[in-house]
């Protein structure tokens, strides 16, 4: 990827998007949780631990070359994105859930994931000593995530009416930013495109339904309500593709746009499956509704 978009527009793009959640929280999104432990315990143990191993057995199962494997390991542990909270408003979820979760995955990522992308390149791609995210991009990692949700949550407490009329100009530039950011990485791999398409395709697709369908079904398994378990849906099923392109293009990180192709393709495909995901979940809902009047 051209050396500007990928060190300085991309980073730039993340601290928006990264802004953005911090402008839509406040401390009391994080005491909330206290009030759902069982639900948010079990989002966190698909979101870390579930999500990776599946996303393994895919890669085994379908043999990518060691660059597009690592791509998919990093998408399987990159968090929730804030994308998830607009697909939860749309589809009737807890919106509320899902800011929540978005900022717990978020703190959390800051661990799981170089772990896991480190581990994974170890593995497929026998260089873990000379290659991955050493304790100074670890660093980088974090400050790209928690610096901006920290200002964007001082704003908020600051001036939260700027910060309420922010969020919704902050958030659809984000959606932008992140189909120009793939677009950009697809041109420049355009020679490559079709094979990428070919190794990754089918893999990404059925890692992004078993998200969502994981998402939606893992709680309610539990008995957890039905706009709980849409919130987790989503939050599951919409990874936050701009941070994992971001650590696969930037040349102070991974510097791979080979890496970052899962993650492109699953930032394209996760619209069109959430949006399905949710109509079919809404008209379930309703015929459940529907049963329980005339019952």
């Amino acid at each position: 990827m051209d050396s500007a978009i990928a060190t300085i527009a991309l980073p730039a793009a993340l601290a928006v998007i990264m802004l953005g959640l911090g402008l839509s929280l406040t401390v009391g999104d994080f005491v909330r949780l206290a009030a759902l432990p069982g639900t948010v315990a079990l989002v966190l143990g698909c979101q870390v631990l579930l999500l990776p191993l599946f996303a393994f057995g895919l890669v085994l199962l379908f043999q990518p070359p060691p660059a597009l494997a690592v791509g998919m390991m990093l998408l399987a542990a990159s968090p929730g994105g804030t994308t998830a909270s607009l697909y939860s408003y749309l589809f009737r979820g807890n919106v509320a859930l899902n800011i929540s979760l978005t900022a717990l995955n978020s703190v959390t990522a800051m661990v799981s994931l170089p772990l896991i992308t480190n581990l994974s390149i170890a593995h497929f791609m026998g260089d873990g000593d000379t290659l991955g995210l050493q304790a100074d991009k670890v660093l980088q990692v974090f400050a790209i995530i928690l610096v901006p949700v920290a200002a964007g949550m001082l704003v908020r407490a600051r001036a939260a009416s700027f910060a309420r009329r922010m969020e919704r100009p902050v958030k659809a530039a984000s959606v932008l930013v992140l189909f120009g950011v793939i677009a950009v990485a697809v041109f420049q791999e355009r020679a490559d495109l079709v094979d990428y398409l070919v190794a990754v395709g089918p893999m990404v697709l059925l890692f992004n339904v078993a998200s969502l369908v994981i998402g939606y079904w893992a709680p309610r398994a539990v008995g957890t309500g039905r706009p709980e378990a849409i919130a987790s849906c989503m939050e599951i099923g919409l990874h936050n593709t701009t941070l994992s392109l971001a650590i696969a293009l930037s040349p102070a990180l991974l510097d791979s746009t080979e890496i970052a192709i899962p993650s492109a393709v699953y930032g394209v495909l996760m619209f069109f499956t959430a949006a399905a995901t949710g109509m079919l979940l809404n008209r379930r809902g309703a015929r459940e509704d529907a049963r329980t009047a005339g019952g």
